[in-house]
């Protein structure tokens, strides 16, 4: 299929300019004035519109197994509701359960996406260890294109990383050329407020926050960023949510580690107030790990994207209806973790961002797709409008308006974390591999047709580091 796309102002994290775009074959193949259109093209009228990179989301759980449950959005389902937002990628995660083989949750995970109808990648969470860890790490970068691994320093007694996981893990990483990423939480402090907020007699969803504050995230993300910077990895926080770990980020970025911090839309627009409603189908339906945070905290997040000290913007999607979220109506503590945002992720921060004047299109681009591509090595192919680059383009038309709502989001869950906000600017087409899948509210997908995409090590990063350390080995002090 070749298409091409008239009329429209292109724009990438680095450039702004009027010129037309052709794509055949799933890739650019020109960016031009006045382009012609070859015979049989599909010509889409971007006049008035930007045309962009599509969204990269580095944070899903599609089809995620979790406390008791499994998530209600599948790979198919999910990857489509993000082609309707102008979302073209994803960076899902394999998690293994405790014990189980990490090759052996690898292949079913990537199973499971085999259905999906846009491109994807996973990163890999290492949730215990021993030898075998280490060799499937090494198989995952050399042979599988994996070059990221999570640690989860919260969800004691299940997938909780403690620090002989994370140094060994970190280790393991540096040697392999591979990043490491954190949800930074202390599990510890976790599992006790959590008892004793119970124990107090308070089970609802407001328990939720009170037993996760902002001082054990930070003390985790700085924790985290420690240990990688006595071990020299590179190191990407996931859904930040207060100004804690943000100021961890922040100091350490400025003593020249190699830090990233991600955010998540969610925690960039809702506040912690949502906790406390009486109703407890809607509070519960908040319940998410960070939890949200006052709007204080909001601020702040706001301050990091504008600064650059947060690079990235996701949604850890990971959907649970009512009657999954029902488990927890007596105890918190059991309410499934998770919200969705996968679909709306780019039209809430244009409209709360570009259009409030707190970012520029081009920052628009970096946190939405390019520094993600960036970050996890797959830039220029993903979040770039150049010729070579995958035909994976979202037409953004700036005055479209609409009233976000479950009742007609794509998503499959019940409820939406954004329910009623009326946002201008949003995706009036979309192309993925450079066809179009979603035009003027309808989506024109093939199940399967999603590509798994492998991401390379960091093999040059990895090596520039053992020559800047060889000079600094201790020498043996005479006695």
């Amino acid at each position: 299929m070749t298409v091409l796309i008239k009329g429209g102002t292109v724009v990438t994290a680095e450039h702004t300019w009027r010129a037309d775009v052709l794509c055949a074959e799933g890739k650019i193949q020109a960016i031009g004035a006045a382009l012609d259109a070859p015979s049989g093209a599909n010509v889409v009228d971007a006049g008035g519109q930007y045309v962009m990179p599509g969204g990269i989301d580095p944070h899903t759980h599609m089809q995620l197994p979790f406390m008791g449950t499994v998530a209600s959005e599948d790979f198919e389902t999910g990857t489509a509701a993000g082609l309707a937002g102008g979302t073209t990628m994803i960076i899902d995660f394999v998690i293994p359960n405790p014990q189980q083989n990490v090759m052996e949750a690898y292949n079913q995970w990537r199973e499971w996406a085999e259905k999906s109808v846009s491109d994807y990648s996973f990163h890999v969470a290492i949730t215990w260890w021993d030898d075998t860890v280490a060799a499937d790490m090494e198989t995952l970068v050399k042979e599988k294109g994996v070059n990221s691994f999570k640690h989860f320093m919260a969800y004691k007694g299940a997938i909780m990383a403690d620090d002989e996981i994370l140094v060994n893990s970190f280790s393991k990483a540096i040697e392999l050329g591979a990043i490491v990423t954190c949800h930074a939480e202390n599990g510890e402090l976790v599992y006790r407020l959590q008892q004793k907020i119970f124990d107090m007699g308070i089970t609802g969803p407001e328990g939720h926050p009170l037993s996760r504050p902002p001082e054990v995230e930070g003390e985790a993300a700085n924790r985290a960023i420690r240990i990688a910077e006595v071990l020299g990895v590179p190191i990407y926080l996931v859904h930040n949510s207060c100004r804690q770990s943000l100021e961890a980020i922040t100091r350490a970025r400025n003593e020249g580690q190699r830090v990233y911090g991600e955010v998540l839309a969610g925690h960039l627009l809702v506040d912690d107030s949502v906790y406390r409603d009486p109703d407890f189908e809607s509070a519960a339906a908040h319940v998410m790990s960070p939890p949200f945070r006052s709007k204080d905290h909001q601020t702040a997040l706001w301050h990091g994207l504008q600064s650059g000290n947060l690079q990235t913007t996701a949604t850890d999607h990971c959907c649970f209806c009512a009657d999954q979220k029902a488990a927890g109506k007596d105890d918190f503590r059991l309410i499934p973790n998770g919200t969705a945002g996968v679909e709306n992720r780019m039209e809430v921060l244009w409209h709360h961002g570009v259009s409030t004047g707190r970012l520029t299109m081009n920052e628009f681009v970096a946190i939405t797709s390019a520094n993600a591509a960036k970050i996890f090595n797959i830039f220029p192919r993903k979040g770039n409008i150049a010729v070579g680059a995958d035909a994976d383009i979202v037409i953004w038309d700036p005055e479209a308006t609409k009233t976000i709502s479950a009742k007609t989001h794509m998503q499959q869950i019940d409820f939406n974390i954004f329910e009623g906000m009326t946002v201008k600017g949003g995706a009036s087409h979309t192309l993925s591999q450079g066809k179009v899948v979603f035009a003027n509210g309808a989506l024109n997908v093939e199940k399967g047709a999603g590509r798994y995409v492998d991401r390379p090590p960091f093999a040059t990063y990895y090596d520039a580091i053992a020559k800047r350390t060889a000079h600094k080995a201790p020498t043996a002090v005479k006695r």
